[in-house]
C-alpha cells in the first residue's frame, strides 16, 4: 500500500470520528457533514496567479527576497488546503508543504493530483511537493536552510466573525487552532531561513507575541516578516 492511500484510509477514519464523511466523487474529493460540502481545488485561484495579479498579492510582496543565482525554497509549514503555497509557487518557489491532519491532506493531495490535467496549473504545481506530518520535527531535522517558512496558524474561532465562510465550519471539526504557537515559532526561527513569514488576522496578536520586523497588511489579513538572519 502506497503512503498516499495509507493518509486516505487514516483520513475516512479521522472524518468520521469528527461526524464527517469524506467521498470521491466523479470530479473530486469531498468532505461533507451531509449539509455542507468542502473541497480543494486550485482552478479558482487562476485569475490571481496572472503575471500582473500575482505581483500585488500580499503574500508575494511579503515573501519577496532578492534574486539569487539557484532556485529559491520556500517551506509551507501550515499548508491547510493549499492556496498560499500555490502562490509562492507561482511566483517562482519551489514549496514544501507539510500538513498534519490526515483529512486535509487528503483534499489537498487530490487537489495537486488533479491540477496535473490543468494547463495552467500544472507547471506551478510540480514545484510543490506534499508531505503528511509534522512540520516542527521536519523543521529541527533540516539540513539546508530555506529562502522562507511560511506560518499559517488556523485563527481563533470568533462567533460573529463574518470572515469565515460557512464550508469552513467543516474544517474547524478537524484541526484547531495552533496550541503551541511558541514551539512552531522557535522551529522555524532554529531553521534559520531567510525570511519567516507570518499571517495573522489584520487586528491579531503577533504569533507567540514575536514583534517582527515589519508587517504588510491588507483589508483583514496582516503579513508578519521575521528575519532572524
Amino acid at each position: 500500500m502506497n503512503t498516499d492511500n495509507k493518509i486516505f484510509e487514516k483520513a475516512i477514519y479521522e472524518a468520521e470520528r469528527a461526524g464527517l464523511r469524506l467521498e470521491r466523487t466523479e470530479s473530486c474529493l469531498v468532505l461533507t457533514d451531509g449539509r455542507l460540502s468542502l473541497n480543494a481545488d486550485f482552478t479558482h485561484m487562476l485569475p490571481r496567479l496572472r503575471h500582473h495579479n500575482l505581483s500585488s498579492e500580499l503574500l508575494v510582496r511579503a515573501a519577496r527576497i532578492k534574486r539569487s543565482d539557484r532556485p529559491l525554497t520556500a517551506i509551507d509549514a501550515t499548508a491547510g488546503l493549499g492556496e498560499d503555497s500555490l502562490l509562492l509557487a507561482a511566483a517562482g518557489f519551489n514549496v514544501i508543504l507539510y500538513e498534519y491532519d490526515s483529512v486535509i491532506a487528503a483534499l489537498l493531495r487530490d487537489a495537486l493530483d488533479r491540477s496535473t490535467a490543468v494547463s495552467e496549473l500544472c507547471d506551478i504545481t510540480s514545484r510543490m511537493k506534499l508531505i503528511y506530518g509534522d512540520s516542527i520535527s521536519a523543521m529541527a531535522a533540516l539540513t539546508e536552510p530555506p529562502d522562507v517558512i511560511l506560518l499559517d496558524p488556523m485563527f481563533p474561532a470568533r462567533e460573529k466573525s463574518a470572515l469565515i465562510k460557512k464550508k469552513f465550519q467543516l474544517l474547524q471539526q478537524l484541526e484547531m487552532p495552533c496550541s503551541d504557537e511558541e514551539r512552531l515559532l522557535n522551529a522555524a526561527i532554529s531553521a534559520r531561513p531567510h525570511k519567516i513569514v507570518i499571517k495573522r488576522p489584520l487586528k491579531g496578536p503577533y504569533l507567540s507575541g514575536r514583534r517582527p520586523d515589519y508587517s504588510i497588511s491588507g483589508k483583514s489579513v496582516r503579513y508578519d516578516c521575521i528575519v532572524p538572519i
